[in-house]
Order: structure tokens, then sequence, then C-alpha cells
């Protein structure tokens, strides 16, 4: 019994020990993230320093579905109504609110969003772009773009498909700002 709960002890020491460089190394990690200030708090950058620059943002996702959903979408067949119309709008007010949505985003004044949503063989491949001429980027905003024209897509589709996939959004390429240009390591987009 005695030997039995020296190792409790044993183990318990050794599990703080491992919280205790976990913690370590998180506080580490959280020093080089620019949301995270010097006393581990989150907040927003301060972005007053930068110059404005014309900057842009193309991101792209897929809503994965049957054909015959994608072409009752494409075709304006959905009870709902004009779908693809619905998800482009969607999109720019999406776009628009990003800072509104997600805590850590500036307010960014958008010079330009475009969505484009067409079929291919897996559904319906998504594309925004997202442009301003500001101290911070608008990948956040592109991304938004793309996520909400998915899922309003989706809503207009469900009655008539219920499995349909929201996935792979991601950034295709940035331009602007100190960092300049930046493009996935492939130059591949949904579909």
């Amino acid at each position: 019994m005695l030997h039995n709960a020296a190792g409790q002890h044993a183990k318990r020491r050794l599990s703080e020990a491992v919280d205790v460089v976990d913690v370590a190394g998180s506080i580490a990690a959280m020093a080089e993230l620019s949301h995270v200030d010097k006393n581990g708090a989150i907040s927003m950058v301060d972005v007053s320093a930068k110059p404005a620059t014309a900057r842009s943002a193309t991101a792209s996702g897929l809503l994965r579905c049957s054909p015959s959903t994608r072409d009752a979408l494409l075709g304006g067949t959905i009870k709902k109504g004009e779908a693809i119309v619905t998800a482009k709008v969607a999109g720019v007010l999406a776009a628009k609110k990003t800072g509104e949505l997600i805590p850590l985003c500036h307010p960014i004044a958008l010079t330009d969003v475009q969505v484009e949503i067409v079929g291919v063989d897996d559904g319906l491949a998504i594309t925004a772009t997202a442009r301003c001429v500001g101290p911070t980027g608008v990948e956040m905003e592109a991304m938004t773009a793309v996520s909400i024209a998915g899922l309003t897509l989706y809503d207009m589709g469900k009655a008539v498909e219920r499995g349909m996939r929201l996935e792979a959004v991601r950034l295709i390429t940035k331009t602007g700002g100190a960092s300049g240009t930046w493009r996935a390591d492939d130059d591949t987009t949904n579909g």
C-alpha cells in the first residue's frame, strides 16, 4: 500500500512538472503571436504606425455536393430562389462585417469585394477577392466572404441535399503591405 502511494505521488509530481514545461512553452509561443501582449493577454494589433498601401487577398473554398444539387443551385431551380446571386451578395456583406465577426480583426474600409461561384465536378467552387487601401491586410475578409457564400449556398440547397460539405476554405494569394506578395504553395484552387 505504501509503495503504491509513493508511486502515485511520484506520478503526480511528474505530471505537475510536465504541466510547468507545457505552460513555459505556451508562454514562449504566445510571445511570438501578434495578438498576445507581453503578459499573455489577447489584444488587437496597433496598426496606427503602418503606412496605408493597396492590399488584396483572394481565398477559395468548395461546397461539395452531388451533380444534381450543383445543377439546381446553378440553374436557379431551388425552391428558395436564386441561390448563386444570393450567395454572392451574402459573401460581399460578410466581407464588410468581418471586423464585427472576428474579435481581433480591424474594421476595414474595403474598396472592392468580388465573389465568384462556378460549377465543378465535385460541387461549387467559390472564390472571393477583397481589396482595400489601408494599414492592414484583407485576408480574413476574403476568407469570410468564401465561408458565408458557401454557407448561404448550403442554406439555399439543404432541402435537396443535407449532406453537402463546405471544405478547404483557404487563402490563395495576398498582396501589399510590408510582407509583399504571398501565394499558396500550389497554384490550384478548388475545382
